[in-house]
């Protein structure tokens, strides 16, 4: 039972010496400005995510051609795996949050209007 649902927070009675058995004292911050750095935190850029992707389908390729015919139809399941994830990432850039047009994509995807709606255009 947590506090926000009525269980009393643990102390030591008051004659016992030593610490409480508060993980952190009332009315105190718990973190160490000292030990806890100020910094951005480093955001993963879009390129950089996508060559870690590279890094892991090309690793598993490697594993896979090492003799792991086991590993062959879970590595083929992949494919399904990314291009379901491009669908999802035009749909996205379809929606009207964003509302990319079938130029726009066809554009970065080096190929005509016509072709990336055929291929990726679906329901939409």
């Amino acid at each position: 039972m947590s506090e926000a649902e009525g269980a009393a927070p643990l102390k030591a009675p008051a004659s016992v010496p030593g610490p409480s058995l508060h993980a952190v004292p009332e009315g105190r911050n718990a973190v160490k400005g000292s030990l806890t750095p100020k910094g951005r935190e480093r955001v993963v850029e879009n390129p950089e995510f996508a060559a870690f992707a590279r890094r892991i389908l090309r690793a598993a390729a490697r594993r896979v051609a090492d003799g792991d015919v086991e590993g062959l139809p879970g590595l083929v399941a992949l494919r399904s795996e990314v291009e379901a994830a491009i669908g999802e990432a035009i749909g996205g850039l379809r929606s009207p949050q964003w509302s990319y047009s079938w130029a726009d994509i066809a554009r970065v995807l080096g190929t005509t209007r016509q072709a990336a709606q055929q291929r990726y255009g679906g329901a939409s």
